[in-house]
């Protein structure tokens, strides 16, 4: 779906609440908002900020040209409000009431005679705001009253993520040097909490949870937009539940961001790097079947495990890490079912 269609409002008059909102916002990569007129805003560079004044949206004083807001609750409402639209320019439409049925009318009766915007209420309206008829509104502005909406939020926009993670703490069997290899990070556009990573290994049926750089060491500073993921051949789990090498990655990508048995997300793949660097494989029994990772030797290079993130400096067999295990037959990333054996 993407956030380039997506547009917040914050709602309410308490500017620390306001200020929140906008930085949760940012954080989670959304530039766009629609405030009320007269608002004290500062905007960074690369943001777009539209005002609502009254009954119309203006991109500044100077507007020649600001889009109507009409708040629609019946059949006759909308058929007049979509005639009253100007070719060329944009509508921005309120739902008094329902809001999925005339979206679609609305829809089909423009054509693509003028942009349509429509209002959600809520987090949870703007996929059917976006996806009516295949097509939905060319913009959604949504209502948000808390920093936790905008997660709600972020979620919505990028689809479903995978429900039921399957967790384990498995322990290390082994940890060997194996030489120079091309390892890859993943910087992405969204601030990773410490105890936030991506789930990568060497086999599909077992993904390892490599931490984010939110901490640092004695000899650098935290980066909290990256993990140091391991090696290209890789597999790390994407948002949408599939799985791709991390040489594939590329920026915009959307991968699944977790956190050990709690909340997962989506971030976006802002950059990636690849590097040649010593690495080491790491290898971990799960239910009799051995499990590996390659990752690079560094302070700064950690896997989660039971109370604490472990570098790759410091792991030795019968340390406890986490991770999930998932189907193990895939076809271009996608779980199948068929005869396999990954060693």
């Amino acid at each position: 779906m993407g956030r380039e269609r997506v547009l917040l409002a914050p709602v309410g008059s308490d500017a620390e609440l306001f200020g929140s909102i906008v930085e949760r916002a940012r954080r989670r990569g959304f530039r766009r908002f629609v405030l009320e007129a007269k608002t004290a805003f500062a905007p960074e560079e690369g943001e777009e900020v539209l005002w609502r004044d009254g009954d119309r949206i203006v991109r500044g004083e100077n507007d020649a040209h600001p889009i109507p807001i009409v708040k629609v609750g019946s059949e006759a409402e909308l058929s007049e409000a979509v005639r009253g639209a100007r070719s060329g320019e944009a509508l921005a439409i309120e739902w008094a009431h329902d809001r999925v049925i005339p979206l679609e009318n609305a829809i089909a009766a423009r054509g693509r005679r003028f942009e349509l915007w429509a209002y959600a209420r809520t987090a949870s309206e703007v996929p059917a705001a976006l996806g009516a008829l295949e097509h939905g509104a060319d913009q959604v502005i949504v209502e948000v009253r808390s920093p936790s909406e905008v997660e709600a939020l972020e979620a919505a926009v990028e689809g479903p993520l995978p429900a039921g993670l399957d967790w384990a703490v498995v322990p290390v069997s082994s940890v060997r040097p194996v030489g120079v290899g091309d390892r890859v990070i993943v910087d992405t556009t969204s601030l990773l909490r410490p105890e936030e990573g991506l789930l990568v290994g060497s086999h599909a049926a077992f993904l390892f949870h490599v931490a984010s750089e939110a901490v640092g060491s004695r000899f650098s500073r935290p980066r909290p937009f990256r993990v140091n993921a391991g090696s290209a051949h890789s597999y790390v789990l994407m948002a949408d539940g599939s799985t791709r090498y991390l040489s594939e990655l590329g920026p915009g990508d959307a991968v699944l961001v977790a956190e050990p048995r709690g909340q997962a997300r989506s971030a976006r793949v802002g950059r990636i790097k690849i590097e040649r660097r010593p690495l080491d494989a790491v290898e971990a029994d799960v239910e009799g079947r051995k499990r590996t990772v390659f990752l690079q030797e560094a302070e700064t290079v950690r896997l989660s495990g039971e109370g604490r993130r472990i570098a790759t400096t410091e792991l030795s067999a019968g340390l406890r890490v986490y991770g999930i295990r998932l189907p193990e037959a895939r076809h271009l990333g996608q779980a199948v079912q068929e005869t396999i054996e990954e060693r």
